[in-house]
């Protein structure tokens, strides 16, 4: 009970860090968007300095004649209606700085504020393009095609082992986008097959894609694709036909699962570098060993073996250290970092599992 009250508070903890980290990364972003206004800004200004100070010495014009700060710092004044001196200018080319500046430097900064507004209050109608720059700013992450109902459910479960994930998908359900940008996800409403749509959701840089449309040709297509794009991505990909899957995996290394065989948990185990075997049953539960390497941040190190049985409801078959396997380990044995853990579960319980072997 111990035990379960801990990774609750832990997954709570972590939600809330992804959270604020979705936040902040959004944050960015918009700033990022805000920085183009500002830069159209300055240049006005700095620009139309430059033209006033040469119009002034033209003219010798007591204010802004003297150097090319003070002209500077005049259009800066007249921008906010607050020019040097009281007088206007005796010459009508300087007079126009009167009535044009203010109209150009209050256009462009009211222009990037209100895009800001609607940007950071308006996060669930962003374009495709505000998407894609939330997904550019991801690294070793994982992309998943195809936001039907089981690509949400492997959504989540990446969600809830802290991975982050971009989608694509070319006729989403409105309320499948709203709940995965809830969780900070962004969503491309695009064709996967087109390689655009690849490099938009970050293929290049992601860790594994994950293939989740029904149609077994088009997985294809967008497999052989990401890894032109990205020779050493990890490919999931749903196949209906489980004897092609076999020979796929064999063939290119991809990681191919049948719907009906395989929960979403299983897919979202295969995408974090987790080697799932294909299910079988016994008695109606469907069940499939699971490997997992042991890192030094790894939430199950100094759990012993029985800790590891009773938590998480898996069976312990194999503990293999330094060249060695021992099969079936006692129970009292610890484990450590580096090495490889494999057990016999059900979907839901190795995710859990893997959940914990990936927690900070």
């Amino acid at each position: 009970m111990q035990a379960r009250n801990q990774k609750r508070n832990t997954q709570k903890r972590n939600g809330r860090f992804r959270r604020i980290r979705a936040v902040w990364r959004d944050t960015l972003l918009l700033v990022r968007e805000f920085i183009r206004p500002l830069l159209y800004f300055m240049l006005a200004i700095v620009g139309g300095g430059l033209l006033y100070y040469l119009l002034a010495r033209e003219f010798n014009e007591a204010v802004g004649s003297r150097s090319l700060v003070e002209a500077t710092y005049q259009v800066l004044g007249l921008t906010f209606l607050q020019p040097l001196g009281d007088n206007l200018p005796d010459h009508w080319p300087l007079q126009l700085f009167y009535f044009i500046m203010p109209l150009i430097g209050i256009s462009i900064l009211a222009q990037g504020l209100a895009d800001f507004g609607i940007l950071f209050f308006n996060r669930h109608e962003r374009s495709k393009e505000w998407e894609m720059a939330v997904a550019s700013t991801f690294q070793d992450h994982i992309v998943l095609v195809g936001l039907g109902h089981l690509g949400y459910r492997v959504t989540q479960k990446l969600y809830e082992l802290d991975r982050d994930v971009s989608v694509i998908e070319l006729n989403p359900e409105d309320d499948l986008i709203v709940e995965a940008q809830a969780m900070g996800i962004p969503v491309l409403k695009d064709d996967a097959r087109r390689e655009v749509a690849l490099k938009g959701a970050g293929v290049p840089k992601a860790r594994a894609i994950i293939l989740c449309t029904q149609n077994d040709s088009m997985n294809l297509q967008i497999a052989f694709k990401a890894r032109r794009l990205n020779p050493q991505i990890r490919v999931v990909l749903r196949i209906f036909d489980d004897d092609f899957g076999q020979s796929l995996q064999e063939q290119f290394g991809f990681r191919a699962m049948s719907a009906t065989g395989m929960a979403a948990p299983t897919f979202a185990a295969a995408a974090a570098d987790v080697d799932v075997t294909r299910p079988i049953t016994v008695e109606g539960e469907a069940l499939s060993l699971a490997r997992l390497k042991l890192s030094g941040k790894s939430g199950l190190l100094d759990c012993s073996v029985s800790e590891i049985e009773q938590n998480y409801d898996v069976s312990v078959v194999l503990l293999r250290e330094d060249g060695r396997s021992d099969f079936h380990p006692a129970g009292e044995r610890t484990l450590q970092p580096n090495q490889v853990l494999g057990v016999l579960g059900g979907p839901e319980q190795i995710n859990r599992l893997v959940d914990a072997n990936n927690d900070r």
